[in-house]
């Protein structure tokens, strides 16, 4: 298992320290969750289920069919 040394100012420390004790976790294995989260290539269980959630939603074609015609972009 790697390790990694961070440097936090004093309030950043504090704040940490009291969610990891209210979380019951240690501040470890908080950054380390935190990184995973970051570093997650794919979306969440939580979120594919809302996939067609919105039945009545319209289509993003449907959407843009009564937008109209861009305005000529101004020459630089």
């Amino acid at each position: 298992m790697g390790q990694v040394t961070i440097y936090l100012d004093k309030e950043t420390a504090e704040k940490m320290r009291s969610f990891v004790e209210a979380k019951r976790i240690s501040q470890s294995k908080w950054i380390a969750e935190l990184i995973r989260e970051r570093l997650r290539t794919e979306w969440s269980d939580s979120i594919v289920e809302l996939a067609g959630a919105w039945g009545d939603l319209p289509a993003a074609e449907a959407l843009r069919q009564e937008m109209g015609e861009d305005v000529p972009r101004e020459a630089l």
